[in-house]
Order: C-alpha cells, then sequence, then structure tokens
C-alpha cells in the first residue's frame, strides 16, 4: 500500500468517526431523535462537497422518502429539520476543504456554496415529503374518524369492533354515555369551528372527558361520558354557552334534543337515535324549548311505536273534519291549542288571537264531526291522542289514500 492510499485510508476513517459523532449530537440537539432518520445524508453531502457538485435527483428522492417516514413516525416537522441542518453545520468543520483551508482558499468557497445548495434542496425536499405524508395521514384520520362515527350512531357494526376503535377517539364506552344533538339554522360541518369550540367547551381543561363531537347530517352530535344526571347537566351547560359564543348574531337559533343514558356502543346508538326523534317531535309539536329531553317525550315514541294503531286512531276519528267547509286544518289547530292550555278556552283564544265564542264554535263543531265532545273525559282522550298523533304523522298532508 502507497503512502497516498494510506492517507486517504486514513482520512476515510477520520471522516467516518467525524460523521458518526456529528449524527449523535445532531440527534440531541433535535429532541433525542434516532440517527437512523439522516440515513446516508452527511457521507452524501460529504462527497457532494468533495466533487464541488449539487445533490443529484436520486439522492434529492431519498430525502422525500424520509420526509415522509419521518411524518408517518410522528416526528414533527421542526425537529426533522433542526436535526439535518445541525448535522450541516456540525459537519462543516470536518470536511477536507475546510481542514485545508490555508492552502486552497477557493475550494473553501466553492465547499460553502456547495454545501449550502445542498442544505437549501435537503430541506426543501424533506418538508414536501413530510407534508404530503402528513396531508395523506390527516384524510386517512378524517376518513376513518367519519367512518368510525357513522358505525357507532348507526348501531349497525359490529359492536366489538366499534369498542376497539372507540378507544382511538379518546372514548371509553364501557360506561354510561349520553349523546345530546344540535339542529341550528345553518347546518354544521366537520371543517366548522363550532366543532372546535364544544370540544374546548366540554371535554375540560385536560381534554379527559372521554367527548366526541362531530357532525351528522348538517347537525352537531356530542357524545359524552355520563355517570349521573349533574353530568349531563353539565356537559349541556357547556355546550349552550359555546354555541352561543360561536356566534356573534344573537338570533341564531338552534335546539338541542338530548337522548337518554346508555351504556356500550348500542347504548350510545340508542341515545343519538332519541336525541334525533326529540328534535323531530318538537318540530312537529310546535315546542319552544331549547333543549328537549328524550325521556320527557317517551309519550309520543309510544304513540309511534306501533305506527298501524295511531294511523287508524287519527283516520277513524279525524277524517270526519276533512268534510269542513275551512278544511281540517283550523279545526286541528284549535284541538291542539285547547289541548296545550289544559283545556281553558280563553287562554285558547288569546293564544290564536280569536274570541272564546269563536273557540266554543269550533269545538261544538268538532264534536258534531268526529261524535267526540271534549266536556267528556274518555272522548278527550281520544280526540288528543289523535291530535297529537297526527302532528307526529304529518296528517292530513300524509294520511292514506
Amino acid at each position: 500500500m502507497t503512502a497516498e492510499s494510506d492517507s486517504a485510508s486514513n482520512e476515510d476513517a477520520r471522516l467516518e468517526v467525524a460523521r458518526l459523532e456529528v449524527a449523535r449530537l445532531a440527534a440531541l440537539d433535535a429532541g433525542g431523535l434516532s440517527t437512523e432518520l439522516l440515513g446516508d445524508f452527511l457521507e452524501v453531502l460529504t462527497s457532494a462537497v468533495s466533487a464541488g457538485r449539487p445533490l443529484t435527483r436520486r439522492q434529492l428522492g431519498t430525502l422525500r422518502i424520509k420526509g415522509d417516514a419521518a411524518a408517518r413516525q410522528g416526528v414533527p416537522l421542526r425537529a426533522l429539520l433542526d436535526l439535518y441542518l445541525s448535522s450541516v453545520w456540525r459537519l462543516w468543520r470536518n470536511l477536507p476543504a475546510v481542514l485545508d483551508a490555508e492552502h486552497d482558499p477557493q475550494a473553501v468557497v466553492t465547499a460553502g456554496e456547495v454545501m449550502l445548495r445542498a442544505s437549501d434542496d435537503a430541506v426543501a425536499e424533506l418538508a414536501e415529503g413530510f407534508q404530503l405524508a402528513r396531508r395523506s395521514l390527516v384524510r386517512a384520520e378524517v376518513s376513518a374518524r367519519r367512518e368510525f362515527v357513522d358505525d357507532l350512531l348507526s348501531g349497525s357494526a359490529d359492536v366489538a369492533g366499534v369498542l376497539g376503535r372507540a378507544e382511538n377517539f379518546g372514548l371509553d364506552l364501557t360506561g354510561p354515555h349520553c349523546v345530546a344533538v344540535v339542529a341550528a339554522d345553518d347546518p354544521f360541518t366537520d371543517a366548522g369551528s363550532a366543532i372546535v369550540d364544544v370540544e374546548r367547551a366540554v371535554e375540560g381543561s385536560k381534554g379527559d372527558a372521554g367527548t366526541l363531537v362531530a357532525s351528522k347530517e348538517g347537525r352537531l352530535v356530542v357524545v359524552f361520558s355520563a355517570p349521573d344526571q349533574q353530568a349531563v347537566t353539565h356537559v349541556l351547560d357547556g355546550l349552550r354557552t359555546a354555541i352561543k359564543q360561536a356566534r356573534v348574531d344573537g338570533d341564531w337559533s338552534h335546539r338541542i334534543g338530548v337522548g337518554r343514558t346508555g351504556s356500550s356502543a348500542a347504548g350510545v346508538s340508542s341515545s343519538y337515535r332519541e336525541a334525533v326523534d326529540a328534535l323531530d317531535f318538537a318540530s312537529k309539536l310546535g315546542m319552544d324549548a331549547p333543549v328537549v329531553d328524550a325521556r320527557e317525550l317517551l309519550v309520543y315514541r309510544v304513540l309511534l311505536d306501533d305506527r298501524p294503531a295511531i294511523t287508524d286512531l287519527v283516520d277513524t276519528v279525524l277524517t270526519p273534519l276533512l268534510s269542513s267547509r275551512g278544511g281540517a286544518e283550523p279545526l286541528l289547530q284549535t284541538l291542539f291549542a285547547f289541548f296545550e292550555s289544559g283545556g281553558n278556552a280563553a287562554m285558547t283564544a288569546r293564544s290564536m288571537h280569536l274570541s272564546v265564542r269563536a273557540v266554543t264554535y269550533r269545538l261544538a263543531r268538532i264534536a258534531e264531526l268526529t261524535g267526540h265532545d271534549v266536556a267528556d273525559s274518555g272522548e278527550r282522550f281520544a280526540l288528543q291522542t289523535a291530535v297529537f298523533g297526527a302532528r307526529l304523522l304529518g296528517w292530513p298532508e300524509n294520511r292514506r289514500l
């Protein structure tokens, strides 16, 4: 072996040791990242500087792959770039051109230019690979979250599978949970700011309250842990406050439907359906309460549990009203207002902006057509059940032909 080759071999060994130390210290600078994320970058950079050429397209492609890998490992982009840039400036003083600067100053200038360009190109490729991967991961996370929400609320998916995925989204469904559904003038979307505001309001300062907030069919859905009624009240208060604060316009109206508490994935699905039904019932019955509790509407669920029976009752009792000169609607409105007022004709008249005489006339006309008099307790019960059933069924618009 010649003296020249022996010197070159020693130089290579020195550079290898220096690169290992540079990688170790740069990894510490970046918060303790693995040096494996650097790959062969330091060796490639050394060769590029020695040859006085920029990094090749293939070498840049390798850096893009490193950026992708870092993103998928959950490494922050800032830490990744810190790792590479720290290794660059630490490597500089170990380069042959820098060590031999006294004998060839121009070589240092050339080395600096190559080093700066390589650093710039490396950062660009790392960032692009990282951002493309993150975009892909976010899309996958959004898709997985949406699929989980749909499966959880529909109740059609495998229960064991839903329970297993729930932990990934901060839910422990082994305990009791409740669902609140918010309907508003403007539809909710997953990209809207309202979801973030509501999450902050109901998840607690440490985000450990076991809450899932999402949109579904234009409504806001909140699934939350409900060990007792006090917890339900606390979440509903926070939910209402967050929604109000999210809107500058004080006239922006909304209503919250609340299902009953249930355990496991089946309990969440049932609570969601009850919350949606509560909103539907409130709309059909003209209720103005801002919060509608499914527990208070169980009688209406009972009415609809046997839809053929309630449909027959409505048709049998109320069909004669269709023959009235003004149609059935004015008489139905009068009956509904009468029952809402507790059977008080004067209150009914005020709420409908009618005279008491007009109300009593309509009630008499209803008794004449249907054969059911509100003054009789048994006949009144049949009328009241039929009237509320008509509201829930959308009768007579949706009556059977």
